[in-house]
């Protein structure tokens, strides 16, 4: 973490905009004011202090959940400026109360850095009750305060002297904003385990007051780190292999390992943020990789002269690899609002050129791994030539049979258009039949589930191919799959898991997760994956009327609060449902609730996926006992699926 020459005093912060809008729009500027939204705000304080770590002034990031629901954030980097800025106000409280106000816009501040609008310190403030800032710098302890949304409540004083530096954040959610105002200890530990351990050597701790949890972060060789833990559950063809390097003012950091897995993980990275789409440096990558192999292959003869260079695909079965790259503030370039995915055109260019050179090098000189990588990329050519020969047979006469026969089992939508309609995929036959009989047929299509879901996370191609209920969601789909998939193909908006509330029903959705995640990554990317929620009771009161709840804990705020006497009915699966209380209570657009399945922690997603598939029965039964409680309020939520209402019941 090398000192850069940028300064960062009052000169160096920029104003754009005022604050009014954020309080009346917040989704606009963190995405939701769920759970996610809620954990956006940690997010967003915390990089500011990972910026300073990148510029090469912090080495300590400590993050606080304190007992009243606020969070305090500190770092030992330089303190915010504390001067008067040119607007005639204290630079702080610009900072913190001006939209778009930060030392990230004009290249004065930061080199480098994730925030790419640098709106985070002033919205965090505009969305809390409370919003306190401590500065240590110039050998003086200055404070500041807000109040409901960016009011001064305290103007900058100083309040003391020292010879430390930093800045500490501490801020308390304003609840009329948010629909929950209660922090993950373990969605924050993961995202601050990651943010570690992609600057080696930066130490950040995470310490929960309401219940002594405490976790600490520090790590050597980073990358080296995060690629072990991804591939912990495999037998290694190799051992991490890192290279760093620049071109044209582009730093790169790539490590990888290869495994006998049969599945790819490459996880992106621009300036710390997660670039959970991909971009140009991870085109670059892949392209690069892909060249140097080849030209292995063909040097040492194990490819024949005449015979086609291996697949980019084929070449990344059972890879492991993490790609960072650090990108100037005037070159660095996203496509879409939520920086999922990099646009910079030089990183391309950048990227391959660094891992071809180092790989070209490592494999002449690392023959045997080198020769075993090659031979694994001909077996996957293979392997997917198998299945394309398996998908190729449902077109062709007897395959057209045997797609009807599949297509047999689904009652199809009767509108078409594609964007409205829904598949549901429904556990069993006897809520398969309630959902047909109780769905809205004009833009609901209902597959009943009646075999076994093969698990993917284990299974070559060409055995999923072979899986009947696999391949019956293949075909409803219409998208094809791994890298044939498209998604402006696919036949539905949404897909819809709907099972029972049990341990039987959570493997079915786990094991159907982990197909899309492996297979049609896409359709979770582009938030087409939904998991139906149903409720575990209905209450029916004296007059006949009744209302539905979904788990334990509204069932217990309903009997504290409610002074009505009820019957309640505990339904043990969707089985039990009649035609018309599956629609008003899971398929109603209007009434439901759906959870949302999204990837937001790259690391946690990949690790969870291969704890619950994977061969460690004793690891799996930990996290689920750890994890899964069949409510809204579920931490594994938190690690694999994000929840969020299609809409609010009122009751």
């Amino acid at each position: 973490m090398a000192n850069t020459k940028n300064s960062y005093d009052e000169s160096a912060i920029q104003v754009l905009e005022g604050l009014e809008a954020v309080r009346k729009r917040p989704g606009m500027y963190i995405g939701s004011t769920d759970g996610r939204g809620l954990h956006h705000l940690v997010w967003e304080i915390v990089d500011n202090s990972i910026d300073e770590a990148l510029a090469g002034y912090a080495t300590e990031i400590n993050v606080v959940l304190e007992k009243n629901g606020s969070v305090t954030v500190s770092d030992n980097g330089r303190g915010v400026p504390i001067g008067m800025h040119a607007t005639g106000k204290p630079t702080p409280e610009v900072i913190f109360s001006v939209l778009h106000a930060g030392g990230k816009f004009g290249g004065s501040g930061y080199k480098t850095s994730g925030g790419l609008h640098g709106v985070g310190s002033s919205v965090v403030n505009a969305l809390s009750k409370k919003f306190k800032v401590t500065i240590h710098r110039d050998k003086q302890i200055n404070e500041i305060e807000f109040k409901d949304g960016g009011k001064l409540a305290k103007p900058l004083v100083q309040t003391g002297n020292t010879y430390k530096t930093g800045t500490t954040v501490n801020f308390l959610p304003d609840d009329s904003i948010f629909t929950t105002t209660k922090f993950s200890f373990t969605t924050i530990a993961e995202r601050l385990k990651e943010s570690a351990l992609l600057n080696s050597g930066l130490q950040i701790t995470l310490k929960d007051e309401t219940t002594d949890k405490h976790v600490e972060y520090n790590y050597e060789n980073g990358l080296q780190e995060f690629v072990r833990e991804l591939g912990e559950d495999f037998k290694k063809i190799t051992d991490p292999v890192t290279v760093k390097g620049d071109v044209r003012r582009i730093e790169a950091e790539i490590c990888l390992q290869y495994t006998e897995d049969y599945n790819e993980t490459v996880l992106g990275f621009a300036n710390n943020v997660k670039t959970s789409d991909g971009g140009t440096h991870i085109t670059g990558f892949k392209a690069g990789l892909a060249r140097a192999i080849n030209d292995y292959a063909k040097n040492t003869k194990i490819l024949k002269e005449k015979e086609a260079r291996l697949d980019s695909n084929d070449l990344r079965e059972g890879l492991i690899a993490i790609v960072t790259v650090k990108i100037p503030e005037d070159l660095i370039e996203y496509e879409g609002q939520t920086k999922g995915k990099l646009g910079t055109p030089d990183a391309k260019a950048a990227v391959e050129q660094i891992t071809y050179n180092f790989f070209n090098f490592w494999l002449t000189e690392n023959k045997v791994p080198a020769t075993k990588i090659v031979e694994k990329a001909l077996l996957a050519r293979r392997a997917r030539e198998e299945a394309r020969k398996a998908r190729q047979a449902i077109r062709d006469t007897k395959g057209k049979k045997q797609g009807r026969s599949m297509l047999g089992k689904l009652t199809p939508a009767q509108g078409r258009k594609k964007a409205i309609n829904e598949l549901y995929l429904v556990e069993g036959d006897s809520a398969g039949g309630s959902a047909k009989s109780g769905r809205d047929r004009t833009f609901q299509a209902i597959l009943p589930l009646r075999g076994k879901v093969i698990n993917s996370e284990k299974a070559k191609i060409a055995d999923l191919m072979k899986n009947e209920e696999i391949n019956t969601i293949i075909t409803a789909i219409g998208a094809g799959i791994g890298s044939d998939f498209e998604i402006a193909d696919i036949n539905y908006g949404k897909v819809i898991i709907m099972t029972d509330a049990d341990t039987d029903g959570a493997h079915i959705q786990t094991l159907l997760l982990t197909f899309f995640f492996r297979y049609m990554k896409d359709l979770i990317v582009n938030k087409h994956i939904f998991i139906a929620l149903p409720p575990l009771y209905k209450l029916t009161f004296s007059d006949h009327s009744f209302i539905y709840l979904w788990d334990e804990d509204e069932l217990a705020e309903y009997s504290r609060n409610s002074k009505k006497k009820f019957e309640i009915q505990r339904y043990k699966g969707l089985g039990e449902m009649n035609a018309d209380q599956l629609w008003e209570t899971t398929m109603d657009p209007d009434k439901r609730k759906l959870i949302l399945v999204t990837i937001d922690d790259a690391l946690a997603a990949e690790k969870a996926f291969r704890t619950l598939m994977g061969d460690d029965a004793e690891k799996r039964k930990e996290w689920i006992q750890d994890n899964v409680k069949f409510t809204l309020e579920d931490k594994a939520a938190d690690i694999i699926i994000e929840a969020e209402p299609t809409v609010k019941i009122e009751e």
